[in-house]
């Protein structure tokens, strides 16, 4: 069983930056393919960013290209999302997913663990 727990979430003003991080435990970091997803209330959870095992492939939402970073530290069994440039409509519970697989995965049904979420709220 794979636990994940959420950190860096917080309040930032419109134009600044946070770092998510997010730390694995309970499983073998380096053969899950991870995701970074979020959620607003009413709303289904969607897609942010996602990476493979390796680490050598990402894939982000139109929304956040060039924006935010999804990177990994195996050794460190933890995922990031470097955000900057933040906009209100970045607001939302973001929450980090983990699945076995040799690709990355978009689609929240894909991913078999999921933390409990950090809230980012973007001022404007």
């Amino acid at each position: 069983q794979v636990q994940l727990v959420e950190s860096g979430g917080g309040l930032v003003q419109a134009g600044g930056s946070l770092r998510l991080s997010c730390a694995a435990s309970g499983g073998t970091f380096g053969e899950l393919a991870m995701g970074w997803f979020r959620q607003t209330p009413g709303k289904e959870r969607e897609f942010v960013a996602a990476i493979n095992r390796s680490g050598g492939s990402t894939y982000y939402v139109d929304s956040v290209k060039g924006r935010f970073t999804i990177s990994r530290d195996n050794a460190k069994t933890s995922l990031y999302l470097q955000m900057n440039t933040l906009k209100p409509e970045d607001t939302a519970v973001y929450h980090c997913a983990a699945t076995y697989g040799g690709s990355y995965y978009y689609k929240a049904h894909e991913y078999d663990y999921w933390g409990q979420g950090t809230q980012i709220t973007v001022s404007s």
